[in-house]
């Protein structure tokens, strides 16, 4: 391909402004904080300044050293043209930060900001996004070029989207214009099912545009990801083919790279089409296409274009060791393809895979185990995994294994008690666990033919998991033989489905292989070819070792593998600093990880970086080949920390918290028994293995009792209940209670829950700072808004918590970080709820609000440097004069079905943060952050539970003085009127009278109040459908008191009233 006119490097552009992705929601990940930091450091690379506006506290994109100004202001227009007519940038590169960053670009343009400031739109033009984003724009666009388009029409209410159905004919497709990971969107196989859908899809797009499209469910689904500079140099760097059919949105689908089941024909043909795409619309940097093929012919359609970084392009840049994210910042400013240097080569040479990669998705259902586990075109995936392969039974065997949803084999105990028309009946719809009842109907002897039928999934994929069924019963015929021990691991069984299928320890197997040499190498993954050495590295059992070995002592870091609810990426955050502090301490620094979205995997990281499954038996394999010095657990979340045990019995090093002190924090005897030499008061409560022995511990301490299951991670199944009826429902389906598993119950304490994040070196400790929540005690602090400094807490309070902590660090032995909860009663007396042994979700937020970077004083901490070493002499340093806010945000309208009430239950799936010298002030940044629409007028509807009725009622009023309309349900409605307020009243959901949903629906409520019984324990149906209605029409709802006090203070602060001349 011969290269045109030539561009070069752009030398009049000084400063430019890059948007970040904001907080992570479903569909919008950690991916944008890996492509967001590549972009940042490849543009300060060139020479340019960064400035970076982002509102997610919880990434290394906005660390002050990635960017050179770094504004962690809420993602709306009124910011962003702030900050332009503020810092006045050359240019912004738009397709960096998700849909969100291209939105707003798109905006600043439209309403002449970017004119107005003298800011150019770097990369792909504006007309060329407008192309890709707008449906019809798009659809004209293909027609002329030749490319076929699904059949569709656009429409903007429910009649015309009717008349359209008729005319493409069912079943088909909504998609709602301008939303994220297909939110709001979905199949309808009549008119019944399209307006049930339409309904919420008009309400979900900004512009009330929805598109209808002819359904091509059960096609197969293939992507390119390719790349384009300035003079039209175009190649590609990455084909991938989902497993799962057209239906399943490409996010929650497993996905294959490279493409293996088309014919050259065929893969020639879509990979033209990508190319001759990417030129029509000239896009400028990276670009994803998706295609739908039919399975029998070689007829396809073109589902869309992403004129920007995506998910995908995360995927693809981690199976490729090709750097999407830094060669799009690049060649936006003027770079050829061919003048970037990668890996030993140029950006102008198309990667070739001489290996094999599966991305798996990571589910929430695990923590939503009410909301149907369905899947479609709305992505519900929080997180993924990737596994690399020599072959494909391989990768997706590593895959499945680094999912740690307690699986280490494609088999899920689940269906083993299904019958053969049970599990058909199973796989007539889209779920996130179908690939088990697959196996499982492979095992029972069914056909291929007959299972490619029924769920669409091509022949090239079943017959790889029917080989893997041969190998099980192979292996399980077999018993300690161990040429066929060999052939299992080459095809990448793991020890631990070994040794169940022979029935011995996991030890045994191990033992036995390294006896026969039957051990892992490790290759790396070469894209480009050109020789040069780069660690990134697989394992497997053939082939030739690529992993050099150097002189230098090695600490390796566990990773936090995939994203989920209560891990999210900011265990990652604390992992990269870890890195960067082993390497700048010249030590060589090893990361483990799986996740292919995060910076942890970028292998520019790291020194080294293994990219396989956190599981004992495969990081022992590395730790085998390495030595190194000492492991670091306490730093990647639960995972890494429930690794640190099964290490230490095969007799590895693990550095900082040790495993002891790991077991007095998290085993409830050992931890009480600290707290009672300590002197330190908790909740009353019990560890109990049975059903009578909780009932009787729940009346001895009182209720309302607090029930959870011991070694939880993001509050899973924890639950407040407050009779003996309710509890005995819990016990039987919430969790799993017996000798090994004990159920915790405590007394459930009201009162003020304050956190903190503080690091122990063993003699001295460090709190850096104090947070409050603004939710009482009973809503998981992931849930909760976090302020810092604390807002109405005591100093005599203030120094009881330091006393704790600093005893407690000390007591249970904590080397690094360690995170705690308290409660705060109305007497001021301070109770401990728990101490976890490792680096929180918080240690983001608080490093980047206190100026102190935890992650890395404690990562010098556990390389064996005191605090006092650092530099750091004092137990708590002198608060910040500002207050900084952590917002919790929630993907509540991406999982239907899920009760959005805040509870002991994590349910957010990110942050967001806001700051100002007011407390007020940085609330009201913060909840604009989170994505809240606050309105200073309108309707108000009250419903709420008896024992909140006296605190809700000053609440109420103060809306009501700021002249707002109140209208509530019966019994609430009564209460506030006998007050003097005056209420409409709306009928009971329960008794046929629909008042109160038809008004959320129409538009002109701004909050919904809704709160549960907590104490009473008597609740309503009326009280779901009520929060589901109010979540799917995108209104305001708080289910906590606390919120909305300060929601109040804050609308307060910014609202001119009305009065009369002679009022007082």
């Amino acid at each position: 391909m011969e290269a045109t006119k030539f561009m070069a490097k752009r030398t009049d552009l000084k400063k430019i402004l890059i948007i970040g992705s904001g907080p992570i929601v479903i569909g919008q990940a950690a991916e944008f904080d890996y492509a967001g930091t590549q972009a940042c450091l490849a543009l300060k690379e060139e020479g340019y300044e960064v400035i970076l506006c982002n509102s997610n506290p919880a990434t290394i994109m906005t660390d002050t050293t990635i960017a050179d100004k770094v504004y962690m202001e809420p993602l709306t227009l009124e910011y962003i043209a702030k900050i332009l007519r503020f810092e006045r940038p050359d240019a912004i590169i738009p397709g960096i930060g998700g849909q969100t960053g291209l939105n707003l670009c798109m905006q600043l343009e439209k309403k002449g900001v970017l004119e107005e400031c003298g800011v150019e739109l770097l990369g792909t033009s504006s007309e060329s996004i407008e192309r890709a984003e707008d449906r019809e724009l798009f659809k004209e666009m293909c027609e002329s070029i030749g490319e076929p388009v699904i059949p569709s029409e656009i429409t903007y209410n429910l009649d015309e989207a009717k008349l359209a159905a008729e005319h493409i004919g069912y079943p088909v497709v909504l998609r709602p214009a301008f939303t994220l990971g297909g939110t709001g969107g979905g199949f309808a196989n009549n008119e019944e099912e399209l307006l049930e859908i339409g309904k919420n899809a008009f309400a979900l797009s900004p512009v009330h545009q929805v598109l209808i499209e002819k359904s091509v469910k059960g096609y197969k689904e293939i992507e390119f990801e390719v790349m384009r500079d300035g003079d039209d140099n175009a190649i590609t760097i990455c084909g991938m083919e989902n497993v799962d059919p057209v239906g399943v949105h490409t996010g929650d689908s497993m996905v294959v790279a490279p493409i293996l089941s088309l014919n050259d024909h065929d893969l020639k043909m879509l990979n033209d089409s990508a190319i001759k795409l990417i030129r029509e619309l000239k896009i400028v940097g990276g670009c994803n296409v998706q295609f739908a093929l039919n399975p029998t012919s070689s007829e396809y359609f073109l589902i869309e274009v992403n004129p920007r970084v995506s998910r995908s392009s995360a995927l693809a840049s981690k199976a490729s060791g090709y750097p999407i994210a830094r060669v799009t910042a690049k060649v936006a400013t003027g770079m050829a393809l061919a003048d970037i240097p990668v890996a030993g080569g140029t950006a102008a040479i198309e990667p070739s895979l001489d290996y094999i990669v599966a991305k798996f998705p990571r589910f929430p259902f695990d923590k939503f185990a009410s909301a149907p586990n369905t899947l479609g075109t709305q992505m519900k995936a929080t997180g993924e995994v990737m596994g690399i392969g020599s072959t494909l039974e391989e990768c997706c065997l590593k895959s499945v294994r680094s999912l740690e949803i307690g699986v280490c084999h494609f088999h899920l105990a689940k269906f083993d008690t299904f019958t053969d028309e049970m599990l058909y009946e199973y796989l007539r719809e889209f779920k996130d666990d179908n690939i088990y009842a697959v196996f499982e109907l492979l095992r029972r002897g069914e056909s291929i033919e007959k299972l490619h039928e029924i769920t669409m999934i091509t022949e090239l994929f079943l017959e790889c998991f029917k080989k893997i069924v041969d190998m099980e019963n192979k292996i399980k015929a077999s018993a300690g033989d161990v040429s066929v021990l060999r052939e299992a691991k080459i095809m990448g069984f793991s020890d631990q489905f070994i040794s169940r299928l022979w029935n011995i320890p996991e030890i045994d197997i191990y033992n036995m292989r390294k006896e026969n040499g039957i051990t892992p190498i490790f290759k790396m993954v070469d894209t480009l070819h050109t020789g040069k050495y780069i660690a990134y590295l697989y394992s497997s059992y053939t082939g030739e070792n690529a992993s050099r070995l150097t002189d230098k002592k090695k600490i390796i870091v566990l990773g936090a593998g995939p994203i989920r609810i209560g891990q999210g990426v900011e265990f990652d955050y604390s992992t990269v600093h870890a890195v960067q502090t082993i390497k700048r301490e010249g030590y060589e620094a090893i990361i483990i990880n799986n996740n292919p979205e995060t910076v942890s995997t970028d292998y520019t990281t790291a020194d080294k970086l293994y990219f396989e499954p956190l599981t004992p038996e495969d990081v022992m394999a590395i730790i085998d080949y390495e030595q190194p010095e000492g492991v670091v657990a306490s730093l990647g979340g639960q995972t890494a920390i429930n690794l640190a045990q099964p290490l230490m019995d095969r007799g590895v090093k693990i550095i900082g918290t040790d495993c002891a002190a790991i077991e007095r924090a998290e085993n409830r005897d050992s931890f009480n028994e600290v707290l009672r030499n300590l002197n330190i008061p908790q909740p009353k409560g019990y560890a109990v293995t049975n059903i009578e022995d909780g009932i009787k511990a729940a009346n001895e301490v009182g209720y309302p009792v607090l029930v959870r299951p011991s070694f939880v991670l993001g509050g899973r199944a924890m639950q407040i209940v407050s009779k003996d009826e309710d509890l005995k429902t819990y016990l039987k389906t919430a969790v799993e209670i017996d000798e090994d598993k004990p159920v915790l119950v405590d007394k459930y304490i009201q009162g003020k829950e304050v956190e903190v994040d503080a690091i122990c070196d063993g003699h001295d400790v460090f709190v850096p700072g104090i947070m409050e929540l603004v939710e009482r005690t009973g809503v998981h602090s992931g849930d909760s808004i976090s302020v810092y400094p604390s807002f109405s807490i005591s100093d005599k309070v203030k120094g009881t918590i330091l006393q704790y902590a600093k005893a407690l660090g000390l007591g249970i032995g904590i080397v690094g970080l360690y995170n705690i909860q308290f409660i705060v009663d109305k007497n001021e007396d301070v109770y401990i709820i728990e101490v976890n042994p490792r680096s929180s979700r918080t240690v983001p937020f608080l490093s980047k609000a206190t100026g102190y970077s935890l992650a890395d004083i404690a990562t010098e901490v556990i390389l064996g440097k005191s605090l006092k070493e650092q530099g750091i002499f004092e137990l708590y340093p002198a608060e910040k004069e500002r207050y900084y806010v952590k917002v919790p945000v929630f993907s509540f309208n991406k999982i239907k079905g899920l009760d959005a009430y805040l509870s002991p239950e994590m349910k957010s799936t990110g942050e967001a943060i806001g700051y100002d010298k007011k407390l007020t002030r940085a609330l009201f940044k913060a909840l604009q952050a989170s994505g809240m629409k606050l309105k200073n007028y309108g309707t108000i509807i009250v419903t709420l539970a008896d024992e909140d009725k006296e605190e809700a009622f000053p609440l109420v009023k103060r809306f009501y003085e700021m002249g707002f309309n109140i209208q509530a349900t019966l019994g609430t409605a009564y209460f506030l009127r006998e007050r003097g307020i005056r209420t409409k009243v709306l009928g009971k959901i329960s008794e046929g009278d629909s008042t109160l949903l038809d008004n959320i629906r129409a538009g002109f409520v701004s909050y919904v109040i809704n709160t549960r019984a907590v104490t009473s324990g008597v609740h309503y149906d009326d009280g779901v459908i009520i929060r589901r209605c109010a979540i799917e029409n995108n209104v305001n709802m708080f289910t906590s008191l606390d919120t909305v006090r300060v929601l109040l203070d804050v609308l307060e602060e910014t609202t001119l009233t009305i009065s009369t001349i002679d009022a007082e």
